[in-house]
């Protein structure tokens, strides 16, 4: 099983630029990341300072969100905010210079939530245009736009895989591209009540990325109810060939006790 570990959710009792090596010391090579600055356009010591620490660490950045906003304070993405537009297009090309550099291709654009005073309507408008430009920035990189149903935050309006599927044919019909795909979070799906095995069952082989984690509480495998092996298992076997994120909370000292198991097992 290829997984790649989220180091803005996980190993966070460490500052951030050491938690690649931590992945890497814990039996991993690759490792994932929601936006991990500021600001739309960090300073180029910033950026060289995030792509040393991979590089560092001898591991593959496989994921990388586009800037999401103030996430601890309930931002979801820009994608859909008419007000932070242009901030969401200045970090395009900002995030297809580190997936050049450091041989990533897969980037998370979260949807956004819904605005006080802008209708429904305006939001899904500027979101899919802001998709499909986000989509042309990343091509020329063989790259690939990922958009993920949410739970866990009310104004978030992609809950099911079928809103986001939408939202991806609207701007293939729209702007005529061809690399915006689903990001099948199966916690996120589960909580919203999704069907997760006729999600994987219809949409497997199309999804741009899997990540994972338990429910209920969003630990790790093996802490909850989710049947997260079969779930991995049919995707593989209905044609999903990528990695599977490891995106759930957990102590740094037990964080990966399962995978070890599971290794263990295995042999």
């Amino acid at each position: 099983m290829t997984y790649t570990v989220n180091c803005s959710i996980l190993l966070t009792e460490l500052p951030l630029l050491e938690r690649p090596a931590a992945a890497k010391a814990a039996g991993f090579d690759a490792v994932e990341f929601w936006w991990p600055f500021e600001t739309s356009v960090p300073t180029d010591a910033q950026v060289t300072e995030f792509e040393n620490a991979i590089k560092d660490a001898g591991v593959q950045l496989t994921g990388l969100n586009f800037n999401a906003g103030n996430m601890p304070g309930g931002d979801r993405g820009l994608v859909s905010w008419p007000a932070r537009s242009s901030e969401f297009q200045d970090n395009i090309d900002v995030v297809a210079g580190i997936g050049e550099r450091l041989g990533c291709k897969a980037f998370n654009a979260l949807y956004g939530n819904r605005v006080d005073g802008v209708s429904a309507e305006e939001q899904d408008a500027v979101g899919a245009e802001n998709l499909a430009k986000a989509a042309q920035g990343v091509a020329r990189i063989g790259g690939t736009v990922l958009l993920e149903p949410v739970s866990g935050a009310p104004k978030y309006s992609l809950l099911t895989a079928e809103d986001a599927l939408k939202v991806i044919a609207r701007v293939k019909e729209e702007s005529g591209v061809g690399n915006v795909k689903l990001l099948a979070d199966f916690y996120h799906l589960a909580v919203n009540g999704d069907d997760v095995a006729a999600v994987i069952e219809n949409h497997a082989k199309d999804f741009g990325h899997i990540q994972i984690a338990d429910n209920p509480g969003r630990g790790a495998p093996g802490t909850g109810e989710l049947p997260l092996g079969e779930w991995i298992a049919r995707s593989r076997e209905l044609g999903y060939e990528g990695y599977i994120g490891l995106e759930y909370k957990e102590p740094q000292e037990t964080a990966f006790a399962w995978a070890i198991r599971e290794r263990s097992n295995a042999r």
